[in-house]
């Protein structure tokens, strides 16, 4: 069987080392010392995921991750990064991380993280029918929304979320269940990321006025529908 392959930014060339030592016997790791060769790589290539430090010259993570996104929203992207503050994190996720990873980490962490990605990005069988969100279809195996004119790709993140909400409708659903479900813990920055993406579903679906995602004070969300088709 073919090995995942991994684009790989990272500036600092001890680490590069290490990480690519460890993870080498069960990926193709491509590593890259800077972003603009990183990008550049990502432009002419086929990658299943990316792990991108921050602070690199030139290009920095964070762009390297707009860039990115910009072409390919679908694509796991993981930060692994010594910028520890929570606003650091906050705006990985805005760009459209998927995950953030403060140095220093243990291989076995990082290891799981990637296996969780790669597993949930082939995991969705190509007969996954397709749901009715207002006036989109909903298909979560090539995570579309798509109307009469318009056709939406979300991220993977976004799409297992509203896939989940869909599957739970009208129903109100504890945020450590969310988390579990989505992101295999409960955490506090989980917790966080599941607001930020939260809040990127609403803005997606605001012109849907019959499609709610409430919060429910103290306990978790409801998606709400409006109907119970």
């Amino acid at each position: 069987m073919d090995k995942s392959k991994i684009l790989y930014a990272e500036d600092d060339e001890t680490i590069a080392f290490l990480i690519q030592d460890s993870l080498e016997n069960y990926y193709e790791i491509n590593h890259y010392a800077d972003g603009k060769s990183a990008l550049d790589a990502f432009n002419s290539q086929s990658f299943d995921i990316c792990l991108l430090d921050i602070m690199m010259p030139g290009l920095n993570g964070f762009d390297l991750a707009q860039e990115i996104r910009s072409s390919n929203l679908e694509i796991p992207i993981i930060f692994i990064s010594a910028k520890a503050l929570k606003e650091d994190r906050i705006k990985g996720l805005k760009i459209g991380a998927d995950d953030y990873l403060v140095k220093p980490f243990s291989i076995e962490e990082l290891i799981l993280k990637i296996e969780v990605f790669l597993k949930r990005s082939k995991k969705i069988n190509s007969i996954t029918p397709q749901y009715k969100v207002g006036k989109y279809d909903f298909d979560p195996k090539n995570y579309t929304l798509k109307d009469n004119e318009h056709s939406l790709t979300l991220t993977q993140r976004e799409s297992e979320l509203l896939f989940y909400f869909i599957r739970n409708k009208n129903t109100i659903l504890k945020r450590q269940d969310i988390l579990k479900a989505i992101w295999g813990d409960d955490d506090y920055f989980m917790g966080r990321s599941l607001d930020v993406f939260i809040s990127r579903l609403r803005k997606i679906l605001a012109n849907e006025h019959h499609i709610l995602i409430e919060n429910i004070h103290g306990i978790g969300f409801r998606f709400s529908t409006g109907t119970n088709e």
